[in-house]
């Protein structure tokens, strides 16, 4: 169960969803994942939103992560990058701080975060599979395997649509939730002392 949910309690939510948002446009390409994919750390706030006030509001966190997002950038792929974040910072967020909240120490968070990296990781390349790059091709007009060829080129390792997926895309997502989890530690602490005397 959440707890009471205040002004204070929004405003940070708010804030954590705006920072959120700003970090999205700071972005880099990875030598081994598409030039398409890029790596982010947007999803930090988040995490942090999730550990301090739970899922729910971690997943409004995201929320308005994606809405601030497009009103600073319209969408450029008919939204399905938007949704593919959204969904996959809910899932990320959302084991993490499940586990977290349910046994608050250390060894937890960390237990929370290892497994939510490894679950996000195969969610992604389910949802990818299924449905996000099948509508990428759709609407832009491309088929799979120029995908699968215009990766290639930058990743030896991608032969086909399976290695694509397990070579390129789920080494991209360990490494980035990986690294958003390894900055959490570093920071959380701190953050979430201010934070939770602002919020008394």
């Amino acid at each position: 169960m959440e707890k009471k949910i205040n002004t204070k309690t929004l405003v940070i939510v708010s804030m954590l969803g705006a920072i959120a948002a700003l970090l999205m446009f700071i972005e880099i390409s990875l030598p081994f994942a598409p030039t398409f994919v890029k790596f982010d750390i947007s999803d930090l706030p988040v995490l942090i939103s999730g550990f301090l006030f739970g899922p729910f509001l971690g997943v409004l966190t995201a929320v308005i992560k994606i809405i601030i997002k497009l009103l600073i950038k319209p969408t450029s792929t008919f939204f399905i990058g938007e949704f593919s974040n959204f969904i996959l910072s809910a899932v990320f967020m959302g084991t993490a701080s499940f586990i977290y909240r349910k046994h608050r120490t250390k060894k937890y968070a960390v237990i929370g975060v290892a497994l939510a990296t490894l679950w996000t990781s195969v969610v992604a390349i389910i949802s990818n599979w299924l449905l996000i790059f099948p509508l990428y091709a759709k609407i832009f007009g491309i088929t799979m395997e120029s995908i699968v060829k215009m990766v290639s080129v930058i990743n030896p390792l991608v032969k086909n649509t399976v290695t694509m997926f397990f070579f390129s895309l789920f080494p991209f997502n360990l490494f980035k939730y990986g690294m958003i989890s390894f900055i959490t530690f570093l920071i959380y602490k701190k953050i979430s002392v201010v934070i939770k005397r602002y919020i008394k």
